[in-house]
């Protein structure tokens, strides 16, 4: 049986981009009602982390009260999800733990992982015990130190192929270790092309450019989204629209839809 991860109070504030005074703030106000141990240390499991970035996405882009965000977050409390159609596990080995086997078998320390990706030690070392709290940014940067992709760490890479046949909603998921983003793969093994199908959930973002070879296609299914190249060139993409562009220009992106974001993206060669 899979153990649940916990955060401390530190770790989630850090992940939900704020301070921990922040996270006491929303429990006062009832927005947040994290685990507590027998000494009273505050604990919050990945749901919550999910509900903290749903309260400040609400506060900072729609500025609405905590009344107001407790009337929003119950009308999309989940219901009971009805059986679905047998669909594929994600893949089970943790991504945090293939990092520090490629940080360990390198003999560097987290402190020289962190000046190299300049992702913060304290950050790496939560996402290598809970193989959560990094940007996909962050995830490309490291592969990249590391000299792999986050496709081939992801576990769902295999061997090349010459076809590949998946049937409607029976994708392999990448492991979940970016909130707000679900990333199904759509052609199975290691071929020329990263074939997937990306969903946003409102407020999901890339959390900065980042930049690799190849070139890419996407194609919006439902939803909106903003994409940036170079720092300054902005496109909005909504229903119905594609785009292709080069992958060595640095790119970063957001879903700006109220609702999730579904498109088709597609990477070539394999680099992402």
């Amino acid at each position: 049986m899979t153990e649940t991860v916990r955060f401390k109070i530190a770790e989630a504030a850090r992940m939900a981009g704020v301070s921990a005074s922040t996270l006491r703030l929303w429990e006062s106000q009832g927005l947040i009602d994290p685990v507590r141990t027998e000494t009273g240390q505050r604990l919050y499991e990945q749901t919550h982390i999910d509900r903290l970035k749903k309260i400040s996405w609400l506060r900072s882009e729609k500025g609405i009260n905590p009344a107001a965000i407790r009337d929003n977050l119950a009308a999309e409390e989940p219901q009971p999800a009805k059986p679905k159609k047998s669909t594929r596990r994600a893949p089970t080995q943790q991504m945090g733990a293939k990092i520090r086997k490629l940080r360990r078998d390198a003999g560097e320390t987290l402190d020289k992982v962190s000046q190299e990706t300049g992702i913060s030690a304290s950050l790496l070392s939560t996402f290598e015990r809970t193989s959560q709290g990094l940007s996909l940014k962050s995830l490309h940067d490291l592969a990249h130190h590391f000299g792999t992709s986050f496709s081939a760490l992801s576990g769902t890479g295999g061997t090349r192929t010459s076809e590949s046949l998946i049937r409607n909603g029976r994708w392999t998921s990448w492991p979940a270790t970016t909130t707000g983003v679900s990333v199904q793969v759509l052609a199975e093994g290691r071929n020329m092309m990263d074939c997937h199908r990306f969903v946003l959930a409102p407020g999901a973002t890339s959390e900065g450019a980042y930049a690799h070879e190849g070139e890419e296609f996407m194609h919006v299914l439902t939803g909106s989204m903003e994409i940036v190249l170079d720092d300054d060139r902005f496109f909005i993409l909504s229903e119905g629209d594609s785009f292709y562009f080069e992958s060595r220009r640095p790119h970063s992106w957001r879903n700006l839809s109220e609702g999730e974001t579904v498109l088709l993206w597609i990477n070539t060669p394999a680099s992402f």
